[in-house]
């Protein structure tokens, strides 16, 4: 799976869980940029991510990515 791959489902799954078909997510985006992305989205956003992606982010991790560019690696690095 490419990076482009990654971030075309991203996308998708990013403007179903905040209901925004205008969101264009990219490696330096982070919960400051979108309106909505709160404590209790950024759950939603997890959940969705791993049902996307078929993996589970261990719970230290969804706490310590710093953006979306993060949490790309890591789902590049899980799909290895």
């Amino acid at each position: 799976m490419t990076r482009e791959n990654v971030y075309e489902k991203l996308n998708v799954v990013f403007r179903d869980v905040f209901d925004d078909e205008s969101i264009e997510v990219n490696d330096a985006t982070t919960a400051d940029d979108i309106e909505d992305w709160d404590s209790f989205e950024h759950i939603n956003l997890i959940v969705a991510i791993e049902e996307e992606f078929g993996f589970k982010f261990p719970m230290g991790k969804t706490v310590t990515m710093k953006n979306v560019g993060e949490m790309v690696d890591y789902i590049m690095e899980m799909g290895k």
